[in-house]
This record gives C-alpha cells, sequence and structure tokens, in this order.
C-alpha cells in the first residue's frame, strides 16, 4: 500500500465523524457530503507528514468549509432551514450502519437543527464544535477570527438561543415508540380526544410540503395540531405506514403503492408528544434513501 492509499484508508476512518460535524452545521445531507469532499481535496493536496493529529485537523477544515457555507448562504440570501424543514436521517430501529450511527448520536432531531439555523454562523460553528463535539475554545478560535475568549462567548450566546427551545426527549426508544403508535391508532380512528391526550400542550407540528405546497407550515398548541384529525386520518387510512428511526426519535415512513408520501418524526417528552416533523416535499423524498425502511 503507497503513502497515498494509505492516507485515503485513514481519511475513510474519519467520515463518519466528519459527516456527522457537517450535518450539525449545515442541516443538508448533501452539503454535508460536499464538505467532505472538499476535506479530502485539501488532503490530498496538503503534506500529510506536516499534521499531528489528523482527526483534529481535518474536523477543523470540515468546520471551515462549513462555515463558508453558511456565510455563502447568508450573503446569497438563501431560503433558509427555518423556511424549509433540515434533511432527515432515516433509518430502521435495528440498524446498525456505524456511518448513520455516527449520525444519529445524541439524537439530535429536527427541531434543533431548525433552531441552529437560526444562529449566526460564527455561533452554530462554535456551539456544534464544542458543545457537540467537545472541541477546545483554542482549537475553535482561529477557524472563526476570533480570540479562544471570544469563541466561547459566542458558544454561549447559541447555548442561551438553544436552551429550551427544542425538548429533550425522552430516552426510552420503547416508550418513544408506544406513544407514536397510540397517536397513530387515534389518527386511524380520527379521534380528536385522543389525540389531544397525547400531545404536550405546546406541541409545535411542522410541516414542509415543498415549494409547490407552500413550504413549510408551522402549528403551535395543541389544540390545533389535534385540530388536524382528519389530515392525520387521512394520512394513516390511505398510506401504509413504516416504523422508522428519524434523527435518532421514533417515527414513521409514510407510502402509497410503494412511493414515500412523507416522513414523519416525532419528539416525545415527559411521554407526550412535543414537536411533530413532516417531510412531504417528493422532490427532496426522492433523494432520500428509504429503501430499507420500507421493505
Amino acid at each position: 500500500m503507497n503513502s497515498s492509499e494509505f492516507l485515503a484508508v485513514r481519511f475513510e476512518e474519519y467520515r463518519p465523524h466528519l459527516r456527522a460535524v457537517a450535518y450539525r452545521m449545515l442541516g443538508s445531507l448533501s452539503e454535508a457530503d460536499d464538505a467532505i469532499q472538499e476535506a479530502w481535496l485539501r488532503l490530498a493536496r496538503s503534506d500529510d507528514r506536516e499534521i499531528d493529529n489528523l482527526g483534529g485537523w481535518l474536523t477543523t477544515v470540515v468546520g471551515r468549509v462549513c462555515l463558508d457555507i453558511l456565510r455563502a448562504r447568508k450573503r446569497r440570501g438563501e431560503e433558509s432551514l427555518e423556511a424549509r424543514l433540515p434533511d432527515p436521517v432515516v433509518g430502521r430501529e435495528d440498524a446498525s450502519d456505524p456511518e448513520q450511527q455516527a449520525l444519529l448520536a445524541d439524537s439530535v432531531g429536527l427541531a434543533l437543527l431548525v433552531v441552529l439555523e437560526s444562529l449566526s454562523p460564527a455561533e452554530r460553528l462554535a456551539f456544534v464544535l464544542h458543545d457537540m463535539f467537545g472541541l477546545p475554545f483554542e482549537e475553535i478560535a482561529p477557524i472563526v477570527d476570533r480570540t479562544p475568549a471570544t469563541a466561547k462567548k459566542l458558544a454561549s450566546r447559541a447555548r442561551q438561543r438553544v436552551r429550551g427551545a427544542a425538548p429533550p426527549p425522552d430516552p426510552d426508544p420503547a416508550g418513544q415508540r408506544r406513544v407514536v403508535d397510540a397517536f397513530l391508532s387515534a389518527a386511524r380512528g380520527g379521534d380528536f380526544d385522543a389525540l389531544l391526550s397525547l400531545l404536550d400542550p405546546d406541541v409545535v407540528l411542522r410541516a414542509d410540503g415543498g415549494v409547490l405546497a407552500g413550504g413549510l407550515r408551522v402549528l403551535r398548541g395543541a389544540d390545533a395540531v389535534a385540530g388536524q384529525a382528519a389530515t392525520f386520518q387521512r394520512m394513516a387510512t390511505t398510506a401504509t405506514t413504516h416504523p422508522a428511526l428519524i434523527n435518532g426519535l421514533a417515527g414513521l415512513v409514510n407510502t402509497v403503492d410503494g412511493t414515500p408520501i412523507s416522513v414523519m418524526s416525532f419528539t416525545v417528552a415527559g411521554g407526550r408528544i412535543a414537536g411533530i416533523d413532516i417531510l412531504a416535499d417528493p422532490e427532496r423524498l426522492a433523494r432520500l434513501d428509504l429503501a430499507s425502511t420500507t421493505d
């Protein structure tokens, strides 16, 4: 094995970690893959003999690339993830793929990714790299062209914005699934009262049907969400529902004649549904790898 092949093998060892970092930074699976590819190109052009800590070096490079992408979004006035749902990471509940496990670690739900999108690029980078991946501020500071003390303040501001904005999900997957199954049963019956009993009073529903369907729709409060009983009943009785993990949380992939029509993620907190995120954009659904969940 020559040096180039050895470097490629070592890079692949870090790929799951790098993809997890990039996904949390960008909320986009395709852009995360672009960031990783750019990191590989930069590594291939570098003298790896001068890199003492390859994992740290690659994490720093991916951080810089993601920061550039976030700043470019701002400059272009690009539609933010506050106006659409992030890309969901979808897998089987019994999945053991290490790359997917890395992406799903710590149950970074779609709701949290939406909150992260409201941060400035520098705040998001400082928060993700420090709070989620434990990078010291001394290593974060050069990426954002700040002092370590300022980088720490960026993460602190981000933490204050994030705290309480997305409720932490119950840690028991089986408990989450029981609540989702109860929701599905109530939906099939169009039972408003049963739905209401399952919902947290401050539940938030986000439904993204894509540009042609008017983009992201947000409903807040148990009465408003339970008021969608007829819509839930239509979904539950006309589609085939497949249990799945969506960003580490209990969810559903819904199909009609084998074609995915929606992906639903449920945030179950305190035994009640605190958040429902629905991606029903046909164009984006077609780009997701959902085959393993619908077999």
